[in-house]
Parts: C-alpha cells; sequence; structure tokens
C-alpha cells in the first residue's frame, strides 16, 4: 500500500536581503520548494524529504521546521560532522541572483546507505527529483539514485523529475546531457522548463522538448517557459497552457518549483493535466508576489482552489 509522496534533494539554508544589512533566514531549495507547495495542497497525504543531514544547530533547526509543517525526512542519515549547504539571494527589482556555499553539504552524501535510501522510497505514491538532484552527487552516487528510483518504479511509484539545468553545478554539458538523459529513462511525469532544454539540447522549440522526452520515456511532459503559455504533453496529445502574468513581481524565486508542486498535487488528487495546470500557474503567480521560496500554506491553498 502506498504511503504518500517523496522528494529527493538538497535543501539549504537561505538568506534573502530584506534591504539595508539585515536578512532573513529561511530553508529553501529546488525539490523542497516543491514539496512544500504539496504538502500546502494535499494536508491528508504523508509527506517526506528524503536526503542527508548533519547534526550541528542548523541542521537540527531545519529538521524541525520540517517536522513543524508535518514533513518528515524517512531513513535520511544525519552525518556527524556535516552540515547544510547555504545560498543568499540578491535581486535586482524582482529577478534574482544567487551565491552559494554548498560544496562540503551534507546532502551530497544522500546515497552514502543505500538501504536507507531504499527504505526511504519504499511504497510511495509520488517520488520526486530534479536535476540539481543529480548534480550534487558524484557518478558512482547518481547512479545509486536512479537505481534506487527504477527498483521504486518497477514497485508502483510514479517518479516525476524536472532537469532544472544549472551549468555551473557540472562539469561539462555532456556530463550533464548523459545524466538528466538517465534520468528521464525512469520517469513518468517530467516538468522541464524551456530556456534550460534549449541551453542543454539545443531544442528549437517547446514541442520538440516535449517530443525528445517523450521519446526517452515519459508519458506526461509540462514544458515550463516563464510568463508564455506551458505545453504539455499527454500520451501523445499536446495543448498549450497560458501563464499568468503578474504586473508588479516581488520575487521569482521558486516559481516554478511551486507550479511543479501544485501539478503534481492536482495530478495526484486526480484532475485532469489541463485543469492541474491552469491551477499551478495559479499558484506560481502567487508565489512571485512574496519574499523567498516558500509562501504560506494559506496563500498557495487559496490560489489552488480559486
Amino acid at each position: 500500500m502506498a504511503h504518500g509522496i517523496a522528494a529527493v534533494g538538497e535543501c539549504m539554508i537561505e538568506l534573502s536581503s530584506q534591504g539595508s544589512s539585515l536578512w532573513r533566514m529561511a530553508y529553501a531549495g529546488d525539490t523542497f520548494n516543491t514539496l512544500w507547495a504539496m504538502r500546502a495542497l494535499m494536508p491528508g497525504h504523508h509527506v517526506d524529504y528524503v536526503s542527508a543531514f548533519g547534526d550541528d544547530p542548523f541542521s537540527h533547526g531545519q529538521i524541525e521546521f520540517f517536522k513543524s509543517h508535518d514533513i518528515g525526512i524517512a531513513n535520511s542519515p544525519i552525518l556527524p560532522g556535516a552540515r547544510p549547504g547555504l545560498y543568499a539571494i540578491t535581486l535586482t527589482g524582482a529577478e534574482r541572483a544567487f551565491t552559494y556555499w554548498r560544496n562540503d553539504a551534507a546532502a551530497r552524501r544522500l546515497v552514502d546507505d543505500p538501504a536507507a535510501l531504499a527504505k526511504s522510497l519504499e511504497n510511495r505514491e509520488l517520488i520526486y527529483f530534479s536535476g540539481i538532484t543529480l548534480a550534487i552527487l558524484a557518478e558512482p552516487a547518481r547512479r545509486t539514485l536512479l537505481d534506487a528510483l527504477a527498483n521504486a518504479r518497477e514497485h508502483g511509484a510514479h517518479i516525476a523529475f524536472d532537469p532544472n539545468y544549472r551549468p555551473k553545478l557540472w562539469p561539462d554539458i555532456s556530463v550533464a546531457r548523459t545524466a538528466i538523459g538517465e534520468a528521464l529513462a525512469v520517469t513518468d511525469i517530467a516538468l522541464p522548463t524551456f530556456p534550460d532544454e534549449e541551453m542543454l539540447f539545443g531544442d528549437s522549440s517547446l514541442e520538440a522538448t516535449a517530443r525528445r522526452i517523450e521519446h526517452a520515456g515519459a508519458a506526461e511532459v509540462v514544458v515550463k517557459n516563464g510568463e508564455q503559455p506551458a505545453l504539455i504533453l499527454h500520451y501523445g496529445d499536446t495543448f498549450e497552457s497560458p501563464a499568468i502574468h503578474v504586473a508588479s513581481p516581488v520575487d521569482t524565486t521558486g516559481a516554478g518549483d511551486s507550479f511543479n508542486g501544485a501539478y503534481l498535487a492536482a495530478r495526484l488528487l486526480g484532475l485532469a493535466p489541463a485543469d492541474a495546470a491552469k491551477r499551478a500557474h495559479r499558484v506560481a503567480a502567487t508565489v512571485v508576489q512574496v519574499r523567498g521560496a516558500l509562501a504560506p500554506f494559506e496563500l498557495l491553498k487559496m490560489a489552488f482552489d480559486r
């Protein structure tokens, strides 16, 4: 019997500028941001964030933050002497830039105990991961993760994946192409962003991205494109889903991640892809109107249900 949802990846300490020399500390990371939206929109479902954590005060605070929002960590290891990664957001208008301190983050060791990883992914309804999850792992660790995901899929889990290509995290483009291609082979629902795919694979259009990913094995593909319409491919059929224009965005951090979370939540709740995408656009439009990656649960739920 499936028991809920898991996201796999790295949740970091987030510092966001509050003006002058003031900074606000929070917790965020692409896969966690997506799980956060799912938690907000599916209050009856059990959710876990699968990673590796340190034993320092920041790691303890992170785990307590998860717990206070009904997010577990399954069998994720607690590593003595390890600590979380850190990033800071600086804004020019609403556009963000990031500075990272993450080379020795605990999450890079999330597959060090394959048995614990397999246990964390056992009997899941949905497992979500991203290209950033892959990029922080060394090649043998990436293979361990993909094998674990393939095994979970064979036992009934649906696998969702956002390629989320970030060039600076990869040694070169060919390694990224290979790893992301291998990930797509174990994916049921793919949630790429067109500018990323254009940069990584040279795709000429959203349709080209959707068809390439369909050919790799995913039956459902949602190609996001910022404020332009998204393209949905579902078992061979394609259609567009208009985005929502926000006249004065505050902070675009986490918009695509929250779109993913809302789309996946809607699909798990039994909604059709067209309705799921419409709700996901509403949620993303809400997120860009708050600072930081995580909007309050009640705002996300209000946008989703409207």
